[in-house]
């Protein structure tokens, strides 16, 4: 069954916007265990969306309702326009799924276990699959249980991306890779991107969401609190303040907005989120040696919605 996608009359339909993901109250239970509440959110065609949140905070188990590995307890979504409870095996063979941990028949090589996934999307991935082994530097002759965590992980990109899906889940594609490989990992998603691939990029690690992804959405204890653009994101009038004070016994600012205050001997650091005014106003008379007014990182600004945004289930 195909989700019509005005059903949905809370999201908009602009020009060419098309959207891959939508998800409408999306809720699960596990018994009494939240797992995620009232997940409201849509993805646009083209996109890379990151999906952050500590561990816990129900990335994992957004996925699996996503690709139907368990039932929605209330609400509903759909994925490429399809439902994701009713057409589940459509949408699998249309999507490439990278687990956080990749799991093999040990005595299968990485060719066999690669060629027997083949057969799910009907179509001959030989060339494309010996395109990304290369890409990785990983031996597809190999046994899966001969290999480590990190070059499993490298297969499972491959096993991902073989079939040329249209879009693409991931959840925690870097655990295991060394930073090189996590680079090299990072420049395919962007050409897969360049080539009209959407990313549903889920992460904990935020400075590579913020190298790639084109939107974030921030979940916290099963419930989205938060969904903006990377650069909306960090000029949301945030901004990280150093001063040197003149005199080491000055007192640290009291000034609404301030949040993440360090103070070593006569340096002060914080984050601030208010009218510079106000901050200039507040600094004035006071004796400085240096002041130091930049952008933040998307960890700095996520730790502030983090630890300052109460959710009311």
């Amino acid at each position: 069954m195909l989700l019509e996608f005005q059903s949905l009359p809370y999201l908009s339909h602009r020009g060419d916007v098309v959207a891959v993901i939508i998800t409408d109250g999306l809720t699960k239970y596990y018994g009494e265990q939240r797992g995620i509440e009232n997940l409201t959110l849509q993805m646009n065609e083209g996109e890379i969306l990151g999906f952050i949140g500590p561990n816990g905070a129900g990335k994992s188990t957004t996925i699996r309702l996503l690709l139907n590995f368990v039932f929605p307890t209330a609400g509903e979504a759909s994925v490429l326009g399809y439902d994701v409870v009713e057409d589940a095996l459509e949408i699998r063979r249309r999507v490439g799924y990278l687990p956080s941990e990749c799991h093999y028949y040990p005595e299968m090589t990485g060719e066999m276990l690669l060629e027997y996934a083949e057969r799910f999307y009907r179509k001959d991935c030989s060339k494309r699959r010996q395109e990304l082994a290369e890409l990785l530097d990983l031996d597809l002759s190999k046994r899966t249980g001969e290999l480590s965590f990190g070059n499993r992980k490298k297969l499972g990109i491959i096993q991902a991306m073989q079939h040329c899906p249209e879009l693409l889940i991931l959840d925690e594609p870097t655990g295991g890779l060394d930073p090189l490989m996590q680079e090299v990992f990072l420049d395919m998603v962007r050409e897969e991107k360049e080539l009209g691939v959407s990313v549903f990029f889920s992460s904990h690690i935020l400075s590579e969401v913020q190298k790639i992804s084109d939107r974030v959405a921030i979940i916290k204890e099963g419930t989205l609190i938060k969904m903006e653009s990377i650069k909306g994101l960090l000029s949301d009038q945030f901004k990280r303040v150093t001063i040197e004070w003149g005199n080491d016994k000055t007192n640290d600012l009291k000034l609404a907005g301030l949040t993440e205050q360090d103070r070593q001997g006569n340096i002060s650091t914080f984050i601030f989120r208010g009218d510079i005014r106000d901050l200039v106003a507040a600094l004035g008379g006071l004796e400085l040696l240096d002041l130091r007014i930049e952008e933040p990182s998307l960890e700095e600004v996520f730790l502030h919605y983090y630890d300052h945004t109460e959710v009311v289930l």
